[in-house]
């Protein structure tokens, strides 16, 4: 496995790889992987002859007073693990050789980005379409995957290669979770123990709303009323938003009558949790 930390360099390993015909695929991330990445690496090397792995922890997806300082970062555990699963070169980058002096050229997609995370954290989805499109330019794959557990940076990214008509296929792989039901995430690592057991809340709201779904329950008002109350019991959760949209469209719906997207955002100490499923 190869580690570039260069455009010029993973742009040669990329051409490379396309002489001899190669179908190449990206896993974006921003490292201190976990068995989430890891399973979206398992599915590209499925899919495709050639996986790069980007780590990358990008400063313009994060708000004043957010993690960019403190987020996990570890490239030697990183490797090994991407190694483990068969990737076959690691692109990681320094901010400057991706936002070079005089930088100044942004993508926003409009509609989607302006409720959950695009709300709660204003300029977020900028951040990642400007990234993840970067990443496309530079290494140009004929698929890209993203986890199901980022929901709507999932249909942000799908929207923006529609709109711009990128030669680029997302793939959306289910969300892994731990044993016990709880999404796994880069940022569990700031959970101590009661704080790890308290999070549990969310996945069990979500299966909770999808019980009253499956039992019958349609008024999207009373659904989510049912998720809110069982985080509220939880002292240690904090909701940051419990929300109900059509999928894949996210617009407001009262009534059940289609696919929909419960997402909710929850802080537990000081980590900020998303999880979501679809009705």
């Amino acid at each position: 496995m190869d580690i570039f930390h260069t455009i010029p360099a993973v742009r040669d390993f990329v051409r490379q790889a396309r002489a001899r015909g190669r179908v190449v695929g990206l896993v974006p991330t921003m490292g201190y992987l976990h068995e989430g990445h890891l399973e979206l690496m398992r599915q590209a090397k499925k899919q495709c002859d050639i996986v790069v792995t980007s780590i990358f922890v990008n400063p313009t997806q994060f708000g004043p007073g957010e993690d960019l300082a403190t987020y996990p970062r570890d490239l030697n555990r990183d490797a090994a693990m991407a190694r483990g699963v068969g990737v076959d070169a690691i692109f990681n980058p320094g901010v400057e050789e991706i936002y070079p002096p005089g930088y100044s050229t942004y993508i926003n997609v409009e509609r989607l980005t302006e409720k959950l995370c695009g709300a709660a954290r204003p300029g977020h989805f900028r951040g990642v379409a400007t990234v993840v499109a970067k990443l496309f330019n530079i290494v140009r794959p004929d698929y890209a995957f993203f986890g199901q557990k980022d929901a709507q940076q999932a249909l942000v990214i799908k929207r923006m290669t529609a709109d711009l008509h990128m030669d680029v296929e997302v793939v959306v792989v289910p969300t892994v979770r731990e044993q016990d039901g709880l999404a796994m995430s880069s940022r569990n690592i700031y959970l101590n123990p009661a704080q790890r057991q308290a999070a549990l809340v969310l996945s069990r709201s979500l299966n909770k709303a999808a019980a009253a779904v499956k039992a019958g329950q349609r008024d999207v008002s009373k659904i989510r009323q049912l998720v809110v109350d069982l985080i509220r019991a939880e002292p240690l959760a904090e909701i940051e938003y419990v929300e109900i949209y059509s999928y894949p469209d996210l617009e407001q719906t009262k009534v059940l009558d289609g696919a929909a997207l419960l997402a909710l955002a929850v802080k537990i100490g000081r980590a900020r949790l998303i999880d979501n499923i679809i009705l």
